[in-house]
């Protein structure tokens, strides 16, 4: 797949009016939904703090529905216990659809874990979590999604470690409908994030910051009222925009081979796998 390389980038659907890319700063396109104090902004960096007292988080002014998100994000340093920096998509409302990125913080020298999860219809419990094969608190690594109405895909680094099929057919839901946007945070989860909740967090180490810059966009923004059902349907078109081409439904032989060796060598967590806690596995689990 080929994407704009710009800092910040979108791609605009005007009604039924042709797409064009354009470029903008970080407040033209995201704002503070919680905490700006916490979050300030130096050059090309997005520093968002956790202290005692707050976490913080920003949002992007529009939704969108199918396309690519991405932003390269440099973790909190050191002791994180109990932190967890997010970045992810989601809609509004009680049964709302959500993709998570969530990078659960460890004390110093243990390794991160990056949880992943997809809620649809306001139901998740589709938790992945996966070591990582680099140090994330030494530079920028880049996080994404991809989505269409086939297809989920998380990448770091253009690396895939977690794809999510659409199997209607076997009566499984799957997010096609509710436009979303797109989030960065960091807060304080000390309850469950560092090996269950055993590890609290340390304030005498805060600030806790975590650093977003390029941020892209590349998705279908959507401009008309949400309950408009042809937008959903013009975004989903087959073959009309870049994200719905036939050939992006399915891994590449090389990305197939990529996402066998994160999964062989990098899962640590599989909801698909815990029958301990699933009595019956959910239906997506089935080959």
């Amino acid at each position: 797949m080929e994407f704009p390389s710009k800092s910040v980038t979108l791609l605009l659907l005007f009604s039924m009016f042709f797409h064009s890319a354009i470029s903008a700063n970080f407040t033209e396109l995201f704002q503070s939904f919680w905490a700006p104090d916490h979050l300030a902004i130096e050059g090309d960096n997005i520093k968002l703090s956790l202290d005692i007292v707050s976490g913080c988080g920003f949002e992007s002014r529009r939704k969108y529905l199918f396309g690519r998100a991405s932003a390269k994000i440099k973790l909190v340093e050191d002791d994180s216990a109990g932190t967890v920096t997010a970045f992810y998509m989601s809609s509004e409302g009680p049964s709302h659809d959500e993709l998570d990125f969530e990078f659960l913080g460890n004390v110093s020298g243990e390794p991160y874990l990056v949880q992943t999860n997809i809620y649809i219809n306001g139901t998740g419990n589709r938790e992945q979590r996966h070591s990582l094969w680099f140090d994330p608190t030494l530079d920028f690594h880049s996080y994404s999604f991809f989505w269409n109405r086939q297809i989920i895909m998380f990448l770091i680094d253009g690396v895939p470690i977690r794809f999510f099929t659409n199997k209607e057919e076997n009566f499984v839901p799957y997010p096609k409908n509710q436009a979303m946007k797109i989030l960065g945070s960091v807060w304080n989860a000390d309850d469950w994030a560092t090996q269950g909740g055993q590890v609290k967090t340390n304030w005498s180490h805060s600030p806790f910051v975590a650093t977003f810059k390029s941020l892209e966009i590349n998705a279908c923004e959507i401009l008309l009222p949400e309950n408009d059902e042809s937008v959903a349907k013009m975004c989903g078109e087959l073959g009309k925009f870049w994200w719905n081409k036939p050939s992006l439904n399915k891994l590449s032989k090389h990305k197939s081979h990529q996402l066998k060796w994160v999964r062989a060598k990098y899962l640590v967590y599989d909801y698909c796998k815990d029958r301990a806690r699933f009595t019956e596995l959910p239906r997506e689990c089935a080959n």
